[in-house]
């Protein structure tokens, strides 16, 4: 008989967990970028890659934030982690394949890091409340 977990005793990770694999993996990206594709991309290419890091780092640091702070506000996090994860993964696919079509895919992400940021915002107001 195979057991499942409910709900609320899956896996999961805690806000600052998310925001130090993505800090981790932004350094290690920023780093590979600056040395490792500097002389072999684009400028305009260059640059995409560097907002997609730069993104991702904002949002690491916002979720190491969260982790701070009351767990009323951790909902926002997986919707901030995932719209990283379709915003900057789709600009460094982008910038790997030259696929254009993957420029289009970042605006979702970038609506999803809205939604996020919508998110902790009402849950900060309701904690005010």
């Amino acid at each position: 008989m195979q057991r499942t977990l409910s709900p609320s005793r899956q896996l999961s990770l805690h806000p600052a967990q998310l925001g130090a694999i993505l800090a981790f993996l932004a350094v290690a990206l920023g780093a590979f970028g600056a040395h490792g594709l500097k002389g072999i991309l684009s400028p305009d290419r260059l640059a995409t890659y560097e907002t997609a890091v730069r993104y991702q780092m904002y949002h690491a640091l916002a979720l190491l934030v969260i982790g701070a702070l009351p767990k009323v506000t951790y909902r926002a996090a997986p919707v901030l982690f995932v719209g990283v994860l379709v915003f900057s993964g789709s600009l460094y696919l982008l910038v790997a394949t030259n696929l254009s079509w993957l420029g289009a895919v970042a605006p979702i992400g970038g609506v999803l890091m809205l939604v996020g940021w919508l998110m902790l915002f009402f849950r900060l107001f309701r904690l005010e409340r």
